[in-house]
């Protein structure tokens, strides 16, 4: 290869390498019977922007555990796609219509949707670039759309199946319907806020209306009151238990509807009396089932008020609430208002304020596909991680509800049924039909509704596989291994999926769930546009690289958890890849210059101690990506390489080359090469381009990323050259703290005698290194048992294994660092004391923001550690 450059330039290195893998086809798998595929379907993301970081950290450890799992030896497959992203997509072109003035509505269904299509040809493939940029390592070749023919196939193929099996249906249910997106919402298609607003109290009249006697309901919607059809109380609730069975007339309309009780009404809640409004609220269109009530829609499909609104017709919803209230006052029916916080359903796409509403819509019948998903789970067949959303998933696949799938859009798969137009009859076909499948005659249409994204995204680990034709794919790497995505799409997706999975197939669709957290900022916010504190992806690589991304966004996860991202921790990626070439390049120019020496047999025991620590390195790193702690893993490499590797072998090895003895360079390589191997799958780019500048056999793999993982061996395990290094190590980083500690500059060698428990004539050999690394000269060592007393102005330092004697007469002012040290303990004190003082303080806690509190409790744990270090010092020089 070219000479290696003084610095790692990723933008160089990046975009070279990718091309290399896509050409040479690392990225396809082999179909082998003969072993067992590992297979990961990616959570396909919307075709509507660009990626955020949340994708970055989907990415990132799902090539994870595709690199890891390639460079064991298996078929490996992950299948990339895209998601139509149906009300989303619908209204970002939406939007631009509105920008030319036009709707779709003036267009017409056809028109628009190739409007549709021509904005997804021109965006889709923007999200593939960007995952490219990531370094993700998926079969290309295999991408899908939750629109081709294939996944459309296996949609109509579900619904016509089920429809068959009495599984969709047809019925007018309460929804949650989007006045702006104009369709229906399914339960989780719905955000609930907090919202401050009001509670209203408002007087019914009772009949006959002469006596003058009334019930008085509180209600946070007065303007529904147009669509109650009853007032309902509890049964249990002695102040109404005579106006049971009594009329009361609905004001400003007049319209008399019955007092009913029902145990579903909180006696708690405002007067204890509540209007009923079927067509308007989900508990009480239940109360209106039970009871045998009418259902009255007030509300036009944008939320005006309809006809059923009598003199408030074709009133926006908000201005018709003014309205009535100002005609309560008027009629002396307005008792009182009072602030209420209450949680309201809002549009998950547009943020619009949603209306419950009864509709016609198409449901799943869930019950039936959910027992089976929660076998599935309940046996074993299919494990959460982390274990405790098992529970959470439990709880809600056996409280679940019908699933309302058919939305009021043009973009998304059209409902495959037909409706004849001379028999009336309606038949749901995998193919298009011209005519009456029943009569044979009669003109057909077809059902206008698409539907909800999530049903085709239900399907998309066997539609993307060729289900429902019996392919090899499908064959071969169905049920797949893992599914990883982020904990808050359990119900959207994960559990969709198993219930059509083993519907469709008969299995679970994929053996792990591993569910990851939010990515926040380093507050522990949400991040959003608003807020500003968005991390673009794309501008974190140009600035830091693809690697340095991808190890902040992982090295901090943990199963089921948020993780907080910040530029330090990107700082710290690069900060990682630079010190791993500048690490590369000394060994690089050490091979060049080394001479070939004959092979002693004896291996020092630095390079049996670091040899040995890789591999049981790697033996743990193995053990923790097979349990999914990615996070360890990644960390358990970078401290073996930062400070093992780089900030001691590589320093020991240079004293090495100095002094004389064995070569350390094989060594240095070995490890090195070793050590790249077990960092790709966390550090892509960075660990190809070096791996590709050391020296390699021919028969060796052409690519690190097809190379050989290293399993780690415990023959290569040597405790007791472990133990030893670490004697040494401790050595040496005892007399550096004192150093830094009492401030004794470079320029000045200190005496150091050592007196150790055992194996002192063996630490005798490691006197050039501790001279060199610790700055201290002269350097003994000495049995323990010979241990005489400190002399004065000796400071005494307790290892473990080890005492460490250091003579600071004529190198320290003791008196000065004495009174210097006790002046920052006292500092330290009185600063814990403060912190902890307003750390009891309840006013301070309830109203100083949550980052704020943190981070007083992070700078108290900090100070406390400090304090600790300036006692014992101090102890120490006593």
């Amino acid at each position: 290869m070219s000479e290696m450059p003084k610095a790692y330039e990723s933008a160089k290195v990046e975009s070279r390498l990718y091309n290399l893998w896509m050409e040479k086809g690392y990225f396809k798998p082999r179909i082998d019977y003969s072993q067992k595929p590992f297979v990961v379907i990616m959570p396909p993301p919307n075709v509507t922007g660009e990626l955020h970081i949340g994708h970055a950290l989907t990415a990132s450890l799902e090539d994870i555990m595709v690199r890891w799992h390639r460079m064991k030896g298996e078929p490996t497959l992950w299948l990339p796609g895209v998601d139509h992203a149906g009300i989303a997509t619908q209204w970002v072109v939406e939007q631009k219509l509105a920008k030319e003035g036009i709707s779709r509505h003036d267009l017409g269904r056809e028109k628009f949707v190739q409007r549709v299509w021509d904005w997804v040809s021109k965006y889709r493939s923007a999200i593939s670039a960007q995952h490219m940029r990531l370094g993700v390592s998926c079969d290309w070749s295999r991408e899908r759309f939750t629109l081709d023919p294939g996944p459309s196939r296996a949609v109509r193929q579900t619904f016509v199946n089920l429809y068959r099996k009495g599984l969709i249906y047809r019925g007018e249910r309460i929804i949650n319907w989007c006045p702006r997106c104009q369709t229906a919402l399914s339960d989780l298609e719905v955000q609930h806020r907090e919202v401050t607003g009001n509670l209203y109290y408002i007087k019914y009249p009772l009949e006959p209306v002469e006596k003058g006697e009334f019930i008085t309901v509180a209600t946070t919607r007065p303007e529904t009151l147009l669509g109650d059809t009853a007032v309902a109380v509890n049964p249990k609730d002695a102040r109404y238990r005579d106006m049971v069975g009594r009329k009361a007339v609905l004001p400003v309309i007049g319209r008399r509807i019955p007092i009913i009780s029902d145990e579903a009404i909180d006696p708690s809640f405002g007067t204890g009396a509540v209007k009923i409004t079927p067509s308007h609220d989900p508990v009480d269109y239940d109360v209106a089932q039970r009871h045998g009530l009418s259902q009255v829609n007030i509300f036009n499909p944008d939320a005006t008020m309809n006809e059923n609104a009598g003199p408030y017709k074709g009133m926006d919803r908000f201005l018709c609430r003014e309205a009535i209230l100002q005609d309560l006052q008027r009629n002396d029916l307005l008792v009182k208002v009072e602030p209420h916080v209450h949680s309201v359903g809002h549009c998950d796409r547009c943020g619009t304020m949603v209306e419950p509403r009864v509709s016609p819509q198409w449901f799943v019948k869930v019950a039936p596909l959910a027992a089976k998903a929660i076998q599935a789970v309940v046996d074993g067949r299919t494990t959460i991680i982390p274990e405790r959303f098992t529970k959470v998933y439990l709880n809600w696949m056996e409280n679940i509800r019908d699933w309302c799938i058919s939305r009021q859009l043009w973009w998304g798969h059209r409902i495959p049924v037909w409706y004849c137009q001379h028999c009336g009859h309606e038949a749901a076909c995998i193919e298009d039909t011209p005519s009456c499948p029943q009569c044979g005659v009669g003109p057909v249409v077809q059902d206008p509704d698409v539907l909800d994204t999530w049903f085709s995204s239900a399907l998309w680990t066997h539609s993307t596989l060729g289900w429902p034709d019996d392919t090899e794919d499908f064959r071969y790497f169905y049920p797949t291994t893992v599914m990883e995505t982020g904990y808050d799409i359990l119900f959207f997706w994960v559990a969709r999926m198993i219930m059509m999975g083993i519907e469709n197939t008969g299995e679970p669709p994929f053996r792990w769930v591993y569910l990851h957290g939010l990515v926040r900022d380093e507050k522990g916010e949400k991040m959003s546009k608003v807020k500003g504190n968005v991390i673009n992806p794309l501008q974190a690589i140009d600035t830091y690289g693809a690697d340095a991304l991808r190890f902040a966004v992982t090295i901090g996860s943990t199963p089921g958890n948020d993780t907080k991202m910040s530029a330090q921790r990107m700082e710290a990626g690069r900060n990682f890849t630079n010190k791993l070439w500048n690490a590369a390049r000394f060994v690089l120019l050490g091979l060049e210059s080394a001479e070939a020496q004959p092979d002693s047999g004896h291996q020092p025991v630095e390079d049996r101690w670091i040899t040995s620590r890789f591999n049981r390195v790697a033996l743990k790193v193995n053990a923790l990506l097979s349990e999914f702690q990615f996070a360890e893993a990644e960390r358990q490499v970078y401290d073996f390489v930062w400070d093992e590797y780089c900030d001691w072998y590589i320093e020991l090895a240079k004293v090495r080359m100095r002094t004389g003895g064995p070569s350390p360079v094989p060594t240095l390589v070995n490890v090195l090469e070793e050590s790249l191997r077990l960092l790709h799958p966390f550090m892509p780019f960075v660990t190809e381009e070096l791996w590709q500048r050391l020296p390699r056999k021919e028969h060796d793999a052409q690519s690190i990323m097809v190379s050989p993982y290293p399993a780690g061996q415990e023959s290569k395990l040597e405790p007791a050259a472990e133990q030893e290094m670490q004697t040494v190590i401790d050595i040496v980083r005892s007399i550096r703290n004192v150093r830094a500690q009492l401030r004794i500059p470079l320029d000045k060698w200190m005496e150091a005698r050592i007196y150790s428990k055992d194996r002192h004539s063996e630490l005798s050999r490691h006197i050039p290194a501790v001279e060199t690394l610790a700055r201290a000269k002269p350097v003994s060592f000495h049995d323990l048992s010979h241990r005489k007393a400190p002399g004065k102005e000796t400071l005494v330092v307790v290892l473990g294994n080890a005492e460490v004697f250091l003579p600071l007469a004529g190198i320290v002012d003791l008196d000065a660092e004495k009174k210097r040290l006790n002046a920052e303990a006292a500092t330290a004190e009185k600063y814990i004391a403060g912190v902890e003082a307003r750390l009891l303080d309840k006013a301070f806690l309830s109203h100083a923001p949550a980052e704020v509190v943190d981070r007083e409790r992070d700078k108290l744990t900090s100070t406390k550690d400090k304090l600790e270090r300036l006692r014992s010092l101090l102890a120490q020089l006593k």
